[in-house]
């Protein structure tokens, strides 16, 4: 039966028509389900965020360890290669005054090395660049991102088993370089000699 004045070819039933209504509801819907999904998955996929304020690595606790001063601070440096390329290093110093931790990363070229700083995790906030002399010391500035305020590092290495000073130990030394004293044992307050 025809139905008289619909053109033939747009004739069309309410079954098919709740049809494509329909699949339009579902397309519509559709891409607001899988952003939802998609953001949930990029959640969990995220790496952790950085506790702050850092704490040394056990990833780098197998590192070398070098100890000597930036600027007129104590610090000791892990800095070992990284296992994805085979000029690049990592690692991380402690300054031994107050503990705070810096990341660091770079190339090291024979006896060059390059390498940027981060207090965070993911800023950078100074650049390294130094030379490792034939007895494993390093030397070098640390300088800001811009270049400016170069301080010098001097670092040498530590023996297996060796310990490097300790925030007490460097507190010590300070106090005692304050007062003239000569620190016996890290206790400051001993003066030999008198």
């Amino acid at each position: 039966m025809k139905q008289a004045g619909a053109p033939r070819g747009w004739r069309v039933n309410a079954t098919a028509a709740a049809c494509v209504a329909c699949a339009v509801l579902v397309a519509l819907a559709m891409p607001v389900h899988a952003w939802a999904q998609s953001d949930a998955v990029k959640e969990l996929a995220a790496p952790a965020p950085i506790q702050l304020p850092l704490k040394p690595s056990v990833e780098f606790a197998k590192f070398p360890r070098y100890a000597g001063t930036l600027g007129k601070r104590q610090i000791v440096l892990r800095l070992g290669p990284k296992t994805d390329d085979p000029s690049g290093v990592h690692g991380e110093y402690q300054f031994a005054d107050t503990g705070e931790v810096i990341l660091i990363a770079g190339d090291r070229d024979n006896d060059t090395l390059e390498v940027e700083e981060s207090n965070d995790g993911t800023h950078i906030t100074g650049n390294w660049v130094g030379k490792f002399a034939a007895d494993g010391s390093l030397a070098g500035d640390r300088m800001n991102v811009d270049d400016s305020d170069p301080q010098p590092f001097d670092l040498r290495p530590l023996a297996a088993g060796q310990t490097a000073p300790s925030p007490a130990t460097a507190g010590a030394s300070a106090t005692a370089a304050k007062t003239g004293a000569q620190p016996v044992g890290g206790v400051s307050n001993l003066t030999t000699g008198e």
